[in-house]
């Protein structure tokens, strides 16, 4: 019996042993499983605003290269749901933050309504658009796709109609530029 004993005690040790090293690798799985899938908490806390912010593209003319060239703009996407077209439009009105970048929105221009007629939004401004535009085509052309590309940047809208006081067929002083069709991006 008593090497029956020994045997007995030296399997009882080894099962000891196997539940101990079981035990101890059950737990180190369970820390790490629980620190892996543990909540990230960023240092620095994300505002309300900056969760519902989206950045839009408005579009300015380069002063070295005279092509229109996007700013990004991070705006309020609460807000930019409610009228896409007129918050982009004053957007547009404030001009461009980046230095190297001018407006192509004559001075004193303002938006009197955007409207939507099916995928077509037309922008209705103050004859200031046309009374204070210093003329020429290539001018005249960027100051009508810098509205037309900021627009329809939105998928709703295909292409822009520009009126001026509610005239529909409006035209710069140069007869360069007829606002007789809508525009589509170039």
């Amino acid at each position: 019996m008593n090497k029956k004993l020994k045997l007995f005690l030296l399997v009882l040790t080894m099962v000891l042993m196997i539940a101990c090293i079981g035990y101890y690798i059950a737990q180190k799985f369970q820390q790490e499983k629980a620190d892996y899938f543990q909540d990230y908490t960023p240092q620095e806390e994300i505002s309300e605003e900056q969760y519902r912010s989206t950045v839009v593209k408005l579009y300015f003319v380069d002063k070295n290269s005279q092509q229109l060239v996007a700013e990004n703009r991070s705006v309020d996407a609460k807000t930019l749901i409610l009228d896409p077209c007129l918050t982009l439009m004053n957007l547009l009105l404030e001009g461009p933050r980046d230095t190297n970048l001018s407006s192509v929105i004559p001075s004193g221009t303002k938006v009197n309504q955007v409207t939507m007629q099916g995928n077509m939004a037309i922008v209705d401004l103050s004859h200031e658009f046309i009374d204070n535009h210093p003329g020429g085509a290539q001018q005249e052309s960027a100051t009508v796709y810098s509205i037309v590309n900021t627009l329809t940047q939105l998928t709703e809208v295909t292409s822009v109609k520009i009126t001026i006081d509610q005239q529909e067929n409006a035209e710069f002083t140069d007869h360069a530029l007829s606002f007789s069709d809508p525009f589509v991006r170039k």
